[in-house]
Protein backbone atom coordinates (compact mmCIF):
# COMPACT_ATOMS: atom_id res chain seq x y z
CA UNK A 1 0.00 0.00 0.00
CA UNK A 2 1.33 3.41 -1.00
CA UNK A 3 1.61 6.04 1.78
CA UNK A 4 -1.12 8.28 0.35
CA UNK A 5 -3.45 5.32 0.01
CA UNK A 6 -2.78 4.26 3.61
CA UNK A 7 -3.37 7.76 4.97
CA UNK A 8 -6.59 8.21 3.01
CA UNK A 9 -7.86 4.80 4.05
CA UNK A 10 -7.32 5.66 7.71
CA UNK A 11 -9.19 8.95 7.28
CA UNK A 12 -12.04 7.10 5.60
CA UNK A 13 -12.28 4.56 8.41
CA UNK A 14 -12.24 7.28 11.04
CA UNK A 15 -15.09 9.03 9.21
CA UNK A 16 -17.06 5.80 9.09
CA UNK A 17 -16.59 5.46 12.84
CA UNK A 18 -17.66 9.06 13.64
CA UNK A 19 -14.22 10.05 14.91
CA UNK A 20 -13.52 13.68 15.75
CA UNK A 21 -13.02 15.76 12.63
CA UNK A 22 -9.55 16.95 13.68
CA UNK A 23 -8.33 13.34 13.71
CA UNK A 24 -9.73 12.74 10.23
CA UNK A 25 -8.24 15.92 8.84
CA UNK A 26 -4.80 15.14 10.27
CA UNK A 27 -4.59 12.12 7.97
CA UNK A 28 -6.17 13.89 5.00
CA UNK A 29 -3.76 16.83 5.33
CA UNK A 30 -0.82 14.46 5.57
CA UNK A 31 -2.01 12.67 2.43
CA UNK A 32 -2.20 15.99 0.59
CA UNK A 33 1.35 16.85 1.66
CA UNK A 34 2.77 13.51 0.51
CA UNK A 35 0.84 13.65 -2.75
CA UNK A 36 2.68 16.85 -3.68
CA UNK A 37 6.13 15.24 -3.22
CA UNK A 38 8.05 12.97 -5.53
CA UNK A 39 8.39 9.34 -4.39
CA UNK A 40 12.15 9.85 -4.03
CA UNK A 41 11.63 12.84 -1.73
CA UNK A 42 9.22 10.89 0.48
CA UNK A 43 11.61 7.96 0.69
CA UNK A 44 14.57 10.21 1.47
CA UNK A 45 12.75 12.02 4.24
CA UNK A 46 11.51 8.78 5.76
CA UNK A 47 15.06 7.45 5.78
CA UNK A 48 16.61 10.51 7.42
CA UNK A 49 13.72 11.17 9.82
CA UNK A 50 12.64 14.56 8.45
CA UNK A 51 9.04 13.75 7.49
CA UNK A 52 7.78 15.74 10.45
CA UNK A 53 9.53 18.83 9.15
CA UNK A 54 6.81 18.96 6.49
CA UNK A 55 3.54 20.85 7.11
CA UNK A 56 0.69 18.60 8.16
CA UNK A 57 2.79 15.58 9.14
CA UNK A 58 3.09 14.58 12.78
CA UNK A 59 4.44 11.56 14.60
CA UNK A 60 1.49 9.28 13.86
CA UNK A 61 1.18 10.13 10.19
CA UNK A 62 4.97 9.89 9.76
CA UNK A 63 4.86 6.39 11.24
CA UNK A 64 2.13 5.40 8.77
CA UNK A 65 4.19 6.70 5.85
CA UNK A 66 7.36 4.96 7.02
CA UNK A 67 5.65 1.61 7.57
CA UNK A 68 3.92 1.80 4.18
CA UNK A 69 7.24 2.55 2.45
CA UNK A 70 8.71 -0.50 4.18
CA UNK A 71 6.04 -2.69 2.61
CA UNK A 72 4.16 -3.18 5.87
CA UNK A 73 0.51 -2.61 6.66
CA UNK A 74 0.71 0.39 9.00
CA UNK A 75 -0.23 -0.54 12.56
CA UNK A 76 -2.54 2.47 12.84
CA UNK A 77 -4.41 1.23 9.77
CA UNK A 78 -4.76 -2.26 11.22
CA UNK A 79 -6.26 -0.82 14.41
CA UNK A 80 -8.62 1.43 12.47
CA UNK A 81 -9.87 -1.48 10.37
CA UNK A 82 -10.58 -3.45 13.55
CA UNK A 83 -12.18 -0.57 15.47
CA UNK A 84 -14.38 0.77 12.66
CA UNK A 85 -15.87 -2.17 10.74
CA UNK A 86 -18.28 -1.56 7.91
CA UNK A 87 -21.92 -1.32 9.01
CA UNK A 88 -23.89 -4.41 8.09
CA UNK A 89 -27.50 -5.45 8.40
CA UNK A 90 -28.98 -8.90 8.17
CA UNK A 91 -32.58 -7.74 8.43
CA UNK A 92 -32.15 -4.93 5.91
CA UNK A 93 -29.82 -6.66 3.47
CA UNK A 94 -32.48 -6.95 0.79
CA UNK A 95 -33.36 -3.27 1.06
CA UNK A 96 -29.72 -2.23 0.96
CA UNK A 97 -29.17 -4.30 -2.16
CA UNK A 98 -32.13 -2.56 -3.81
CA UNK A 99 -30.92 0.99 -3.22
CA UNK A 100 -29.51 2.67 -6.31
CA UNK A 101 -28.37 5.92 -4.72
CA UNK A 102 -28.22 8.29 -1.79
CA UNK A 103 -30.24 11.50 -1.85
CA UNK A 104 -28.83 13.47 1.10
CA UNK A 105 -25.18 14.39 1.58
CA UNK A 106 -22.85 17.35 1.89
CA UNK A 107 -19.53 18.55 0.52
CA UNK A 108 -16.96 21.10 1.65
CA UNK A 109 -19.04 23.75 -0.08
CA UNK A 110 -21.12 23.77 3.11
CA UNK A 111 -20.28 21.81 6.26
CA UNK A 112 -18.91 18.62 4.71
CA UNK A 113 -15.26 17.71 4.91
CA UNK A 114 -14.44 16.72 1.32
CA UNK A 115 -14.68 18.16 -2.19
CA UNK A 116 -17.57 17.22 -4.46
CA UNK A 117 -15.46 14.96 -6.68
CA UNK A 118 -14.13 12.98 -3.70
CA UNK A 119 -17.65 12.47 -2.34
CA UNK A 120 -18.96 11.51 -5.77
CA UNK A 121 -16.25 8.93 -6.40
CA UNK A 122 -16.80 7.45 -2.96
CA UNK A 123 -20.52 7.14 -3.72
CA UNK A 124 -19.75 5.51 -7.05
CA UNK A 125 -17.39 3.09 -5.32
CA UNK A 126 -20.26 2.14 -2.99
CA UNK A 127 -22.00 0.80 -6.09
CA UNK A 128 -24.44 3.69 -6.44
CA UNK A 129 -25.85 4.61 -9.82
CA UNK A 130 -26.54 8.15 -8.64
CA UNK A 131 -25.83 10.42 -5.70
CA UNK A 132 -27.45 13.71 -4.76
CA UNK A 133 -25.39 16.61 -3.48
CA UNK A 134 -27.59 18.53 -1.06
CA UNK A 135 -25.50 21.19 0.62
CA UNK A 136 -27.20 23.53 3.08
CA UNK A 137 -29.15 26.69 2.24
CA UNK A 138 -28.06 30.25 3.09
CA UNK A 139 -29.81 30.87 6.44
CA UNK A 140 -27.77 28.05 8.04
CA UNK A 141 -24.69 30.22 8.29
CA UNK A 142 -23.03 27.94 10.85
CA UNK A 143 -22.90 25.31 8.09
CA UNK A 144 -21.73 27.78 5.39
CA UNK A 145 -25.03 27.44 3.56
CA UNK A 146 -25.09 28.24 -0.15
CA UNK A 147 -26.83 31.34 -1.45
CA UNK A 148 -28.25 31.44 -4.96
CA UNK A 149 -25.00 32.46 -6.64
CA UNK A 150 -23.03 29.66 -4.99
CA UNK A 151 -25.67 27.08 -5.94
CA UNK A 152 -25.50 28.20 -9.56
CA UNK A 153 -21.71 27.97 -9.49
CA UNK A 154 -21.97 24.51 -8.00
CA UNK A 155 -24.20 23.40 -10.88
CA UNK A 156 -21.37 24.14 -13.32
CA UNK A 157 -18.97 22.00 -11.27
CA UNK A 158 -21.46 19.14 -11.17
CA UNK A 159 -22.03 19.36 -14.91
CA UNK A 160 -18.31 18.92 -15.57
CA UNK A 161 -18.03 16.02 -13.13
CA UNK A 162 -21.00 14.25 -14.65
CA UNK A 163 -19.24 14.29 -17.99
CA UNK A 164 -16.13 12.77 -16.40
CA UNK A 165 -17.91 10.19 -14.23
CA UNK A 166 -20.63 8.97 -16.60
CA UNK A 167 -22.60 6.71 -16.46
CA UNK A 168 -22.56 7.46 -12.73
CA UNK A 169 -24.61 10.59 -12.14
CA UNK A 170 -24.46 13.37 -9.57
CA UNK A 171 -27.94 14.77 -8.98
CA UNK A 172 -28.19 18.46 -8.24
CA UNK A 173 -29.90 19.38 -5.01
CA UNK A 174 -30.02 21.28 -1.76
CA UNK A 175 -31.11 20.68 1.80
CA UNK A 176 -33.18 23.80 2.37
CA UNK A 177 -34.12 25.12 5.77
CA UNK A 178 -37.79 25.24 6.67
CA UNK A 179 -38.12 28.76 8.06
CA UNK A 180 -40.37 29.58 11.01
CA UNK A 181 -43.32 30.49 8.80
CA UNK A 182 -42.96 27.33 6.70
CA UNK A 183 -41.34 29.07 3.74
CA UNK A 184 -38.31 27.60 2.00
CA UNK A 185 -34.83 29.08 2.32
CA UNK A 186 -33.86 29.51 -1.33
CA UNK A 187 -34.94 31.45 -4.41
CA UNK A 188 -37.60 29.71 -6.46
CA UNK A 189 -35.76 30.18 -9.75
CA UNK A 190 -32.77 28.33 -8.26
CA UNK A 191 -34.90 25.53 -6.83
CA UNK A 192 -36.47 25.09 -10.28
CA UNK A 193 -33.06 23.99 -11.59
CA UNK A 194 -32.41 21.29 -8.98
CA UNK A 195 -33.09 17.58 -9.29
CA UNK A 196 -33.82 16.90 -5.61
CA UNK A 197 -34.82 19.20 -2.75
CA UNK A 198 -34.87 18.10 0.88
CA UNK A 199 -36.59 20.37 3.39
CA UNK A 200 -35.49 20.18 7.03
CA UNK A 201 -36.03 22.06 10.26
CA UNK A 202 -32.74 23.24 11.78
CA UNK A 203 -33.87 26.11 14.03
CA UNK A 204 -36.51 26.76 16.70
CA UNK A 205 -36.81 23.02 17.21
CA UNK A 206 -38.74 23.51 20.47
CA UNK A 207 -41.58 25.64 19.08
CA UNK A 208 -45.06 24.53 20.14
CA UNK A 209 -46.73 21.57 18.47
CA UNK A 210 -49.36 23.48 16.52
CA UNK A 211 -46.88 25.98 15.10
CA UNK A 212 -44.39 23.26 14.18
CA UNK A 213 -47.12 21.25 12.47
CA UNK A 214 -48.18 24.26 10.40
CA UNK A 215 -44.55 24.99 9.61
CA UNK A 216 -43.87 21.48 8.29
CA UNK A 217 -47.12 21.17 6.32
CA UNK A 218 -46.50 24.54 4.66
CA UNK A 219 -43.04 23.37 3.60
CA UNK A 220 -44.38 20.12 2.20
CA UNK A 221 -46.88 22.12 0.17
CA UNK A 222 -44.05 23.89 -1.65
CA UNK A 223 -43.90 22.59 -5.23
CA UNK A 224 -40.11 22.57 -4.96
CA UNK A 225 -39.85 20.18 -1.99
CA UNK A 226 -39.48 16.44 -2.57
CA UNK A 227 -38.35 14.97 0.76
CA UNK A 228 -38.93 15.85 4.41
CA UNK A 229 -35.56 15.48 6.13
CA UNK A 230 -34.87 14.15 9.67
CA UNK A 231 -38.37 15.11 10.75
CA UNK A 232 -38.06 15.13 14.56
CA UNK A 233 -34.63 16.76 14.75
CA UNK A 234 -33.67 14.44 17.57
CA UNK A 235 -30.14 13.44 18.59
CA UNK A 236 -29.67 10.17 20.45
CA UNK A 237 -25.98 10.17 21.35
CA UNK A 238 -23.94 12.28 23.74
CA UNK A 239 -26.06 14.87 25.51
CA UNK A 240 -28.80 14.16 22.99
CA UNK A 241 -31.70 16.35 21.89
CA UNK A 242 -35.39 15.58 22.28
CA UNK A 243 -37.81 15.21 19.40
CA UNK A 244 -39.64 18.26 18.13
CA UNK A 245 -43.37 18.24 18.89
CA UNK A 246 -45.74 18.14 15.92
CA UNK A 247 -48.90 16.35 14.83
CA UNK A 248 -47.18 13.50 13.03
CA UNK A 249 -50.40 12.02 11.69
CA UNK A 250 -51.33 15.30 10.04
CA UNK A 251 -47.82 15.97 8.70
CA UNK A 252 -47.46 12.49 7.24
CA UNK A 253 -50.98 12.63 5.77
CA UNK A 254 -49.97 15.86 4.05
CA UNK A 255 -46.79 14.25 2.73
CA UNK A 256 -48.75 11.30 1.35
CA UNK A 257 -51.43 13.55 -0.19
CA UNK A 258 -48.79 15.72 -1.85
CA UNK A 259 -46.76 12.65 -2.94
CA UNK A 260 -43.67 13.73 -0.97
CA UNK A 261 -41.26 11.32 0.76
CA UNK A 262 -40.29 11.06 4.41
CA UNK A 263 -36.60 10.50 5.02
CA UNK A 264 -35.06 7.76 7.12
CA UNK A 265 -31.91 9.56 8.19
CA UNK A 266 -29.13 7.01 8.71
CA UNK A 267 -26.75 9.11 10.78
CA UNK A 268 -26.10 7.07 13.96
CA UNK A 269 -26.75 10.10 16.14
CA UNK A 270 -30.12 10.73 14.46
CA UNK A 271 -31.79 7.51 13.22
CA UNK A 272 -34.76 9.72 12.53
CA UNK A 273 -37.70 9.15 12.54
CA UNK A 274 -38.06 6.79 15.49
CA UNK A 275 -39.75 3.49 14.69
CA UNK A 276 -43.20 4.49 15.96
CA UNK A 277 -43.25 7.48 13.61
CA UNK A 278 -41.86 5.52 10.69
CA UNK A 279 -44.70 3.03 11.11
CA UNK A 280 -47.17 5.92 11.23
CA UNK A 281 -45.72 7.37 8.02
CA UNK A 282 -46.20 4.00 6.35
CA UNK A 283 -49.77 3.77 7.64
CA UNK A 284 -50.45 7.16 6.07
CA UNK A 285 -49.10 5.91 2.73
CA UNK A 286 -45.89 7.94 2.60
CA UNK A 287 -43.05 7.26 0.24
CA UNK A 288 -39.66 6.83 1.92
CA UNK A 289 -36.10 7.93 1.15
CA UNK A 290 -33.23 6.20 2.98
CA UNK A 291 -30.27 8.58 3.15
CA UNK A 292 -26.94 8.84 4.94
CA UNK A 293 -26.80 12.63 5.40
CA UNK A 294 -23.08 12.02 4.86
CA UNK A 295 -20.63 14.85 5.52
CA UNK A 296 -17.56 12.77 4.61
CA UNK A 297 -16.78 9.86 2.24
CA UNK A 298 -16.66 7.21 4.96
CA UNK A 299 -20.15 8.17 6.12
CA UNK A 300 -21.61 7.10 2.78
CA UNK A 301 -21.42 3.57 4.19
CA UNK A 302 -24.10 4.31 6.79
CA UNK A 303 -27.07 3.19 4.66
CA UNK A 304 -27.39 -0.18 6.48
CA UNK A 305 -28.44 1.65 9.66
CA UNK A 306 -31.51 3.00 7.92
CA UNK A 307 -32.14 -0.16 5.92
CA UNK A 308 -32.34 -2.17 9.11
CA UNK A 309 -34.96 0.17 10.56
CA UNK A 310 -36.90 0.09 7.31
CA UNK A 311 -36.94 -3.71 7.37
CA UNK A 312 -37.98 -3.80 11.02
CA UNK A 313 -40.92 -1.51 10.25
CA UNK A 314 -41.96 -3.31 7.05
CA UNK A 315 -41.15 -0.61 4.50
CA UNK A 316 -41.96 -1.97 1.00
CA UNK A 317 -39.01 -1.65 -1.35
CA UNK A 318 -41.11 -0.17 -4.14
CA UNK A 319 -42.07 2.73 -1.85
CA UNK A 320 -38.40 3.70 -1.36
CA UNK A 321 -37.69 6.41 -3.91
CA UNK A 322 -33.92 5.85 -4.03
CA UNK A 323 -34.49 2.24 -5.04
CA UNK A 324 -35.92 3.51 -8.34
CA UNK A 325 -34.04 3.94 -11.63
CA UNK A 326 -32.85 7.51 -12.00
CA UNK A 327 -35.32 8.38 -14.75
CA UNK A 328 -38.25 7.26 -12.58
CA UNK A 329 -36.86 9.16 -9.60
CA UNK A 330 -36.46 12.38 -11.59
CA UNK A 331 -39.91 12.03 -13.14
CA UNK A 332 -41.29 11.86 -9.60
CA UNK A 333 -39.38 14.93 -8.37
CA UNK A 334 -40.33 16.85 -11.53
CA UNK A 335 -44.02 16.07 -10.92
CA UNK A 336 -44.00 18.26 -7.80
CA UNK A 337 -43.21 21.49 -9.59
Amino acid sequence: MEPVEALERIAYLLERGRAESHRVMAFRHAADTVRDLTPDEVTRRAANGTLQDLPGIGAKTAAVITEALAGKTPSYLERAEAEHPAPTTEAGAGIRAALRGDLHSHSDWSDGGSPIDVMARAARDQGHEYWALTDHSPRLTVAHGLDADRVLAQLDVIDELNTALAPFRILTGQEVDILEDGSIDQREDVLDRLDVVIASVHSKLRMDERAMTQRMVAALASPHVDILGHCTGRLIVGRGRPESSFDAELVFAAAAHLDKAVEINCRPERLDPPRRLLRLALDQGCKISIDTDAHAPGQLEWLPYGCERAAECGVPIDSIVNSWPVDDLLAWTASHS
